[in-house]
């Protein structure tokens, strides 16, 4: 007999098990699916930190966003009792003309954002840690910090199975279908029934909606620990706050505090194609070589030995926007899940959007940009 549910979620990394929690505790009966047992080190929500920060570059349109995010992480740290956010402060770190800085500032200018502008000699002064350039500004905001992945989606879920969720791990999805009297999903452990379906499987989206062609692109990332040679304490996360920076254009890196693993760093973008199921997880010496470069110009004191390694992906949207959409043959599908690199810090919001698209079927929020075009 093929059990019955209201919705199934497919995928429950950041965006899924923020889904599965909004949904359940708004009462529907949930069953969560996932090819591994999460948290876990296959997807994009792994890696120990993740930067949530608020004068939002990428576009004005996300600052709503990720306002309500901050306010759900404090009620999931608060309902879990877990530790899921360190504020740092941010600074955003380039030319003026780059995307870092003017996108930061329009956003910060906007929406009436407490920052500061910079300089570089400022920005030296006050963060000896951080080395830029002299033609270098920083857009500095206070509340920008550190979000914990694998703590966050162990608490979405821990919420959504104390509210009733029904979760299979280690059971992949191998195909769905959908009709107007709902929809079925067959795994590797059995078939199971929903009137409605939300697919959050990140780098494994291509696969599992083949029909739409949708154009994307998952891409190799790597994280990089390095431990400090000299002057550690100028890590610390109360005298180094969370960094992007914006070293040419189009060429952009970012890194955090020193937390116990050494100095967290790595590219954003820039990574090879990555086939999920086959992703390269070693990491190479010229690999290592070109973060080191970038480390010794810009965070010499961070120039140490190489601690640690860890490989994860992006999979990626054009224009680097997120999708949050309905399957444009089933308005009972909905896909909510390619974040383009830069989505885990809204997993907390996001999950309440799809409950909001699921049940009442609108969002409160602008969802213009992530829509398929």
């Amino acid at each position: 007999m093929t059990a019955s549910f209201d919705v199934i979620v497919v995928g429950l990394g950041a965006m899924g098990s923020a889904a599965a929690c909004h949904l359940a505790r708004a009462g529907r009966k949930v069953l969560g699916l996932d090819r591994f047992t999460p948290p876990h080190n296959f997807g994009s929500s792994h890696g120990q930190t993740r930067i949530i920060r608020e004068a939002y570059f990428e576009h004005p349109l996300y600052v709503p966003l990720i306002q309500r995010a901050y306010e759900l992480w404090s009620e999931l740290e608060a309902s879990t009792q877990r530790r899921l956010f360190v504020p740092t402060g941010g600074l955003m770190i380039g030319r003026p003309e780059s995307v870092v800085v003017s996108g930061a500032r329009r956003s910060a200018e906007l929406h009436h954002l407490r920052h500061e502008i910079l300089h570089a000699r400022e920005v030296r002064k006050r963060f000896p840690a951080l080395q830029p350039e002299d033609d270098m500004l920083a857009v500095w905001e206070p509340r920008a910090g550190i979000l914990f992945p694998e703590s966050c989606v162990a608490a979405h879920l821990e919420l959504a199975r104390r509210s009733g969720a029904d979760f299979r791990f280690e059971n992949a999805l191998m195909d769905w279908s959908a009709d107007q009297n709902g929809v079925e999903v067959r795994t590797t452990r059995g078939k199971f029934r929903a009137e409605q379906l939300v697919l959050t499987a990140g780098a494994w989206m291509p696969s599992l909606t083949p029909e739409l062609n949708l154009p994307l692109k998952v891409e190799r990332q790597i994280q990089f620990w390095f431990t400090p040679r000299q002057r550690e304490n100028l890590f610390s996360p109360d005298r180094c706050p969370i960094h992007i920076w914006e070293c040419a254009t189009g060429e952009r890196f970012y890194g955090f505090p020193e937390l116990g693993s050494g100095v967290k760093v790595a590219r954003h973008h820039a990574g090879e194609p990555a086939d999920p199921d086959r992703l390269r997880r070693d990491v190479s010496q010229s690999e290592i070589a070109a973060m080191r470069d970038l480390v010794r110009r810009f965070l010499p004191d961070a120039d140490g030995p190489l601690h640690e390694t860890a490989v994860c992906m992006y999979t990626n949207m054009p224009g680097e926007h997120f999708l949050i959409d309905w399957h444009p043959a089933h308005a009972n599908v909905l896909i909510a899940s390619p974040c383009s690199g830069h989505g885990f810090k809204f997993s907390s919001v996001v999950g309440e959007v799809i409950r909001e698209l699921i049940v009442v079927g609108k969002s409160r929020f602008d969802l213009s940009l992530f829509h398929q075009r």
